[in-house]
């Protein structure tokens, strides 16, 4: 079993910037393409960021310029870094991976 676990979210004004965090842990036998997820209030949950095993990404059009994803394999760790942020970001964020998705965490960006 493969427990994802995100961190780093908060409020933060319109302009700022956040650092998500994910780390999976449990039977891990190999890197495995990790992705970002968000769902903001009354919508579907979207695709955001994604990073493959050998570290290519891509990004959702209405968040490119202003999000690096990037990932550090000896810790088995997803980054989100958000920068530029917009009251439209605001979401709860996941992260998926191995099969399996973390709790979420809550981005709120005030204007």
């Amino acid at each position: 079993q493969v427990q994802l676990v995100e961190s780093g979210g908060g409020l933060v004004q319109a302009g700022g910037s956040l650092r998500l965090s994910c780390v999976a842990s449990g039977s891990i036998l190999s890197i495995s393409a990790m992705r970002w997820y968000r769902q903001g209030p009354g919508n579907q949950r979207e695709l955001v960021a994604a990073i493959t095993a050998g570290g290519s990404t891509s990004y959702a059009n209405s968040v490119k310029g202003r999000f690096t994803i990037s990932r550090d394999n000896a810790k088995n760790t997803v980054y989100l870094q958000m920068n530029s942020l917009k009251p439209e970001d605001t979401a709860v964020y996941y992260c998926n991976s191995y099969g399996k998705w973390g709790q979420g965490t809550q981005v709120t960006v005030s204007s």
